[in-house]
Protein backbone atom coordinates (compact mmCIF):
# COMPACT_ATOMS: atom_id res chain seq x y z
CA UNK A 1 0.00 0.00 0.00
CA UNK A 2 1.40 3.41 -0.98
CA UNK A 3 2.21 5.82 1.84
CA UNK A 4 2.39 9.60 1.73
CA UNK A 5 4.10 11.75 4.31
CA UNK A 6 2.99 15.17 5.48
CA UNK A 7 5.10 17.79 7.17
CA UNK A 8 2.72 20.29 8.79
CA UNK A 9 4.48 23.50 9.76
CA UNK A 10 5.81 23.29 13.31
CA UNK A 11 4.51 19.74 13.83
CA UNK A 12 5.99 16.24 13.54
CA UNK A 13 5.71 14.40 10.22
CA UNK A 14 2.57 12.31 9.71
CA UNK A 15 2.20 9.30 7.41
CA UNK A 16 -0.99 8.08 5.75
CA UNK A 17 -1.74 5.03 3.65
CA UNK A 18 -3.38 5.82 0.31
CA UNK A 19 -6.46 3.66 -0.25
CA UNK A 20 -7.62 5.27 -3.50
CA UNK A 21 -7.23 8.36 -5.66
CA UNK A 22 -9.69 9.99 -8.05
CA UNK A 23 -10.01 13.21 -10.03
CA UNK A 24 -13.22 15.23 -10.05
CA UNK A 25 -13.51 18.46 -12.01
CA UNK A 26 -9.74 18.58 -12.50
CA UNK A 27 -9.06 18.27 -8.76
CA UNK A 28 -7.25 15.23 -7.34
CA UNK A 29 -8.74 13.65 -4.22
CA UNK A 30 -7.10 11.00 -2.04
CA UNK A 31 -8.75 8.61 0.39
CA UNK A 32 -6.17 7.98 3.10
CA UNK A 33 -6.07 6.16 6.42
CA UNK A 34 -3.77 6.22 9.42
CA UNK A 35 -3.38 2.41 9.59
CA UNK A 36 -3.31 -0.59 7.27
CA UNK A 37 -6.06 -2.46 9.09
CA UNK A 38 -9.76 -2.02 8.40
CA UNK A 39 -10.58 -0.11 11.57
CA UNK A 40 -8.46 2.95 10.78
CA UNK A 41 -9.63 6.52 10.57
CA UNK A 42 -10.04 7.69 6.98
CA UNK A 43 -9.71 11.20 5.59
CA UNK A 44 -10.39 12.62 2.17
CA UNK A 45 -7.66 14.99 1.06
CA UNK A 46 -7.84 17.50 -1.75
CA UNK A 47 -4.68 18.32 -3.70
CA UNK A 48 -4.42 22.12 -3.94
CA UNK A 49 -0.94 22.22 -5.48
CA UNK A 50 -0.24 23.55 -8.92
CA UNK A 51 1.38 21.32 -11.56
CA UNK A 52 4.65 23.31 -11.47
CA UNK A 53 5.03 23.06 -7.66
CA UNK A 54 7.56 20.53 -6.41
CA UNK A 55 5.77 19.83 -3.11
CA UNK A 56 2.12 18.87 -2.95
CA UNK A 57 -0.28 20.96 -0.88
CA UNK A 58 -3.20 19.05 0.63
CA UNK A 59 -6.29 20.12 2.53
CA UNK A 60 -8.72 17.89 4.43
CA UNK A 61 -12.12 18.06 2.73
CA UNK A 62 -14.53 19.51 5.28
CA UNK A 63 -17.34 21.02 3.17
CA UNK A 64 -20.31 18.66 3.73
CA UNK A 65 -21.56 18.68 0.13
CA UNK A 66 -18.08 18.13 -1.32
CA UNK A 67 -17.29 15.46 1.29
CA UNK A 68 -20.52 13.54 0.61
CA UNK A 69 -19.99 13.65 -3.16
CA UNK A 70 -16.38 12.50 -3.09
CA UNK A 71 -17.05 9.86 -0.39
CA UNK A 72 -19.77 8.41 -2.61
CA UNK A 73 -17.31 8.13 -5.49
CA UNK A 74 -14.76 6.37 -3.29
CA UNK A 75 -17.41 3.95 -2.01
CA UNK A 76 -18.28 3.07 -5.63
CA UNK A 77 -14.61 2.62 -6.52
CA UNK A 78 -13.94 0.41 -3.50
CA UNK A 79 -16.81 -2.05 -3.23
CA UNK A 80 -15.64 -3.46 0.10
CA UNK A 81 -15.69 -0.22 2.14
CA UNK A 82 -18.33 1.91 3.75
CA UNK A 83 -17.46 5.42 4.84
CA UNK A 84 -19.18 7.06 7.79
CA UNK A 85 -18.78 10.66 8.79
CA UNK A 86 -17.80 11.42 12.36
CA UNK A 87 -19.18 14.54 13.98
CA UNK A 88 -16.53 16.94 15.22
CA UNK A 89 -16.83 19.00 18.39
CA UNK A 90 -17.37 22.13 16.30
CA UNK A 91 -20.40 20.54 14.61
CA UNK A 92 -21.86 19.49 17.96
CA UNK A 93 -21.68 22.97 19.50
Amino acid sequence: MEKIQFSPEGEPKVEFYVLEQTTVGGIDYYLVTDTEDESGTALILKDLSKKEEQDAVFEIVSDDAELDAVASIFENLLDDISLTKEDTEEENN
